[in-house]
């Protein structure tokens, strides 16, 4: 009895994981079609699509036992990847394809009932274990694009069996050796502009230097002031992504169903503003199967949360966890999944329900009670794993209609990319890139404070009221405020505007809350 055995994958966290399809066809009195190795019912659902592709190309399955192995048994499959690879399998056994044909492929795709192939999730981290492994790609005709992004990789996009029956036994396989990865940087194309955001020069300084250290910003004032204007112009801003990003970042989009047709990778920074409504798993990300949330989706990117004492208590806690790690661990029976989350959050919200707190143009109408069960909503914990936090007035008609274009993204782009670069050569051999991703043992070693700095800091911590972490962050955006001048110290100026931005721990804030 001959095994027929074809290479393909299952994807674990944005990782693809190699699995090999055995396929065994012999004579029995029962003829039956069994898959085994913890498969999910997409996986045996997968029987009756491939019976009834394989008649609509005028083949005919006889009565025979087949039995289909998933290895290693001990990774769970799922979904709907290796209705191809075992078709195959089965014409392979039953000699319609040569098995030395298959040698060499690794294999994923749906198959329809009429023979046509479909899309599958997730085949940009297939495609680069195919490269690793040496071996070429064969996949449905719709992911040939996303496929081709992996450099030096033979690959084939088909739409139907007969397509693949007839390139594999005649010799006339189309496979395409791609050529569309290189190491390069790549600069994007924005629709949105800084330049479009009149006044608010503060609220700009405070989100430049948080695009500048890779800091996270909460944005705090009245309905209408331009906070959400601001968050969505900040990609903008950002260094562009090399090409490595790009790829990490195209595939998760890929595993999450999101890549659309046109894109074959994703060369803009993600923009994630998720509804307050949103449940933990769909921001963390998880369920079961286990899939990527917001913040993985944000990877690389930014995760705006408007409205922020709008979101479950129980949801915003759970953003601890990656605002420190910059990665999301989803444990299951079957196994552990992680996914990166290294991501910019940016957060707005009202001082108050009503919203008029702080505007000296509209009278607040909330009590002093209300006012403090509401930003109490937003726990200090994760208020203290936000490095800036400002105040975004409201701005008058005539300010809006007198105030000409600020600067573009382009010229406020040199200088957080300046700041940046100073930060990458500094860090190189620590593996973090930016001020904010510094520990507290680095913090001491690339941003120790003169004894005036020191002082400074002492008296605010006792007048505000600083936590150990608040500590911490104020000294890491005083160090991104050197960097954008150029400073290799931490002067007192740096560190007072740091202290500047911590608007929630400010006495006087506290004081407008009980007037």
């Amino acid at each position: 009895m001959e095994v027929i055995k074809i290479s393909s994958a299952t994807i674990r966290g944005v990782e693809a994981v190699e699995v090999e399809v055995e396929v065994s066809i012999s004579t029995s009195a029962f003829p039956t079609f069994v898959i085994v190795g913890l498969a999910d019912n997409a996986v045996k659902e997968s029987r009756e699509r491939i019976r009834s592709a394989i008649s609509s190309t005028g083949l005919s399955l006889p009565s025979k036992k087949i039995v289909v192995n998933l290895a290693p048994a001990g990774i769970k499959k799922e979904g709907t990847f290796y209705d191809l690879p075992i078709l195959l399998g089965i014409l392979s056994g039953l000699g319609y394809v040569d098995p030395g044909r298959l040698e060499s492929l690794m294999v994923v795709g749906e198959v329809s009932l009429d023979g046509n192939l479909r899309k599958v999730r997730g085949v940009l981290p297939v495609a680069l274990l195919a490269r690793d492994l040496n071996l070429k790609l064969l996949i449905p005709a719709e992911n040939l694009r996303e496929a081709l992004i992996v450099n030096n990789l033979p690959v084939w996009g088909v739409g139907n069996i007969t397509e693949i029956i007839e390139g594999l036994n005649e010799g006339k396989a189309g496979f395409v050796i791609s050529s569309g990865g290189e190491e390069r940087t790549l600069y994007p194309d924005y629709s949105i502009d800084f330049s479009e955001v009149k006044g608010q020069e503060q609220a700009k300084r405070a989100i430049e230097i948080a695009a500048a250290g890779g800091h996270n910003i909460l944005m705090v004032g009245p309905p209408g002031s331009g906070k959400s204007m601001l968050a969505k112009r900040i990609p903008t801003i950002l260094p562009p992504m090399n090409f490595e990003e790009a790829l990490e970042t195209t595939k998760i989009y890929s595993i999450a169903g999101l890549l659309k047709k046109d894109d074959s990778l994703i060369t803009t920074r993600p923009f994630r503003s998720p509804h307050h409504t949103i449940s933990d798993v769909g921001l963390i990300g998880g369920g079961n199967p286990p899939r990527p949330g917001e913040v993985t989706l944000s990877h690389n990117g930014v995760l705006f949360l408007d409205e922020l004492p709008e979101f479950k208590r129980n949801v915003l806690e759970v953003l601890r966890q990656p605002l420190e790690d910059g990665v999301v661990t989803v444990t299951r029976a079957s196994g552990t999944v992680i996914y990166p989350a290294r991501f910019m959050l940016v957060a707005a919200m009202n001082p108050c329900p009503c919203g008029y707190l702080t505007d000296p143009y509209h009278q607040c109408t909330c009590s002093v009670s209300q006012i403090q069960r509401y930003q109490q909503r937003v726990s200090g914990p994760l208020l203290d794993r936000i490095d800036l936090q400002i105040e975004v007035p409201s701005i008058k008609y005539r300010d809006l209609s007198t105030i000409k274009k600020g600067e573009t993204s382009l010229r406020i782009r040199k200088r957080v990319l300046k700041a940046r670069k100073i930060q990458w050569e500094r860090y190189r051999k620590y593996g973090i890139h930016s001020n904010g991703m510094l520990t507290p043992s680095l913090i001491e070693k690339f941003a120790p404070l003169g004894e005036g700095e020191k002082r400074i800091l002492e008296i605010a911590m006792e007048k505000f009221g600083l936590s150990a972490r608040a500590f911490h962050r104020v000294i890491k955006v005083a160090r991104t405020i050197a960097d954008l001048e150029g400073e290799e110290k931490i002067r007192e100026h740096h560190l007072t505007e740091a202290i500047q931005y911590r608007m929630l721990d400010r006495l006087n804030f506290r004081i407008k809350v009980q007037t």
